[in-house]
């Protein structure tokens, strides 16, 4: 408790020093868990001492709110904060395990809409070691859907699922932001990652608006890869990538595995883009193990940091602060995470480091790159447009089944199954897992006791409300235990549904 009284009392004093500035621009600070605090501590003096001009407010997250009751890590009260002063500072947290605790990241990204979160990977060779001097990729992911909706369900004994949800203007979003930052920022190209050779419809629409959109930017080179391959590609040769755009959880992934093969994922920072909010923070996380011992490395979060200072329109300090850190990480002052021998001069503290860099602001690298900003672009393009309305026609219903008898033979499934059929709807295929098993099934296939029962209108007429819910009375009138039903609709004629395999 002394630590943290005595923290507390170090902020207020910073607070109302840093809060008489004429101009200071107001934004919420919180100092999360684990190494958070210390991190904040040295970020926050760095950015002060370079001249930045920053009002700031102090929220609490993390474990203590966790414990006081709230299942996302943050009180009513703070969200107050966020959307007055419209920029959050954020060190990381500890979630705590087990059932029941949100993730506070998902849930600030979702809930004010930071839709665009970007992490710049770069190498700083020959300072800290890295097999790829050349690299310099921003990965641009999409923050707010995906599979990060959190919509997951037991359906029976053997079986959960999680719902990948992908919206044409969650797309639209991500793919312009991702253009407009590379025209912004100078970059060349723009590459696109998906899995549209095996998820056709949620991953090809993320594909298909990203080739619209990239239309648009003649003068920037546009590609898209397989995600497989393409992480490969990025993993060996990643100099061969610009500025790379994805959903949310290849993005999530493979922005970790750029940051690390950089140099360190200790190294990297990152902004969450909305129209209204917007939140910086280090892409580690809370190291407990690492905590209260003067250690960690505060990098991430005070490139985070100067993210942030581009954001608000203060370029200057955040070039002095970039071009300060980048100077010291240039003449060898490391902490222990980069520390390495014959390279590095001294092996620092946090505290020692953001004396180190704050020594250094005003001053340049000479082997490194200096860094040069300009005030922001506009952070959000045109809203996208409304889609046309298609003409939707309903022309089967999938029903999900648990069901386990015997020795689950599809066979005795459709036996059970073709009685239901009427005049609107009849049964065309039963699926396990995916895999077609009937008709003309491989008595090899594995199945579990979650079945896909695909009933098709009948001389291919629509079919109704009425006559779906005619069928599913008389599954239930056969003890059939129905879980999940999903309509097969067309849209101007085209199938909005995975045909499945073998179909």
């Amino acid at each position: 408790m002394t630590h943290i009284a005595a923290r507390d009392t170090v902020l207020r004093e910073r607070e109302n020093s840093v809060s008489s500035a004429n101009t200071a621009v107001p934004i919420t600070v919180a100092y999360g868990d684990g190494i958070g605090p210390e991190i904040m501590e040295a970020t926050l003096r760095i950015l002060q001492a370079s001249g930045a001009s920053l009002a700031i407010e102090t929220i609490d997250i993390g474990e203590r709110v966790y414990a006081r009751g709230f299942s996302a890590g943050i009180e009513p009260g703070a969200w107050d904060s966020l959307r007055r002063t419209k920029v959050f500072l954020k060190a990381p947290i500890t979630t705590p395990q087990g059932g029941g605790f949100k993730s506070l990241n998902v849930t600030v990204r979702k809930t004010l809409g930071l839709y665009a979160n970007v992490r710049p990977c770069v190498s700083y060779h020959p300072f800290v070691r890295t097999k790829h001097p050349k690299m310099d990729v921003v990965i641009v992911r999409e923050n707010e859907e995906d599979t990060y909706g959190g919509i997951e369900h037991r359906q029976t004994d053997e079986v959960v699922q999680c719902l990948k949800l992908i919206t044409r203007p969650g797309c639209e979003k991500i793919v312009r932001y991702a253009f407009e930052y590379a025209r912004a920022n100078n970059r060349k190209k723009v590459t696109c990652f998906t899995k549209d050779n095996i998820m056709k419809l949620t991953d090809g629409l993320f594909h298909k608006v990203f080739d619209e959109i990239g239309a648009e930017y003649p003068e920037l080179e546009r590609e898209h890869w397989i995600v497989d391959i393409g992480s490969a590609k990025l993993a060996d040769t990643p100099e061969a990538f610009d500025v790379i755009v994805m959903p949310n959880l290849y993005g999530d992934i493979l922005s970790d595995v750029a940051a690390q093969i950089a140099g360190s994922v200790g190294l990297a920072g990152s902004s969450n883009i909305g129209s209204e909010v917007a939140m910086f923070e280090a892409i580690h996380g809370s190291a407990p193990r690492r905590a209260g011992q003067n250690l960690a490395n505060p990098s991430g979060l005070l490139l985070g940091g100067v993210m942030m200072l581009v954001h608000i329109g203060q370029v200057e300090a955040a070039a002095r602060v970039h071009n300060a850190w980048l100077k010291t990480i240039e003449d060898g002052i490391h902490t222990y995470d980069i520390y390495s021998e014959g390279v590095s001069s001294k092996k620092v503290g946090t505290r020692e480091f953001a004396d180190a860099v704050i020594a250094r602001l005003g001053q340049l690298p000479t082997s490194l790159r200096p860094v040069e900003y300009r005030a922001p672009a506009a952070h959000v393009a045109a809203p996208p447009a409304a889609a046309a309305h298609a003409k939707k026609a309903t022309v089967g219903v999938d029903v999900f089944l648990h069901w386990s008898r015997g020795d689950r033979n599809p066979n005795e499934l459709a036996g059970l199954l073709q009685p239901l059929t009427n005049g609107a709807l009849s049964l065309s295929m039963i699926s396990n897992r995916g895999t077609k098993v009937w008709p003309d099934g491989l008595p090899e296939t594995f199945r579990t006791d979650h079945w896909r029962c695909r009933f098709e209108a009948t001389g291919g007429r629509e079919v109704s409300h009425r006559d779906i819910a005619a069928l599913l009375s008389k599954a239930a009138d056969a003890g059939l235990d129905f879980i999940k039903t999903e309509n097969l609709c067309t849209f101007d004629g085209e199938p909005g549904y995975s045909r499945g395999q073998g179909q």
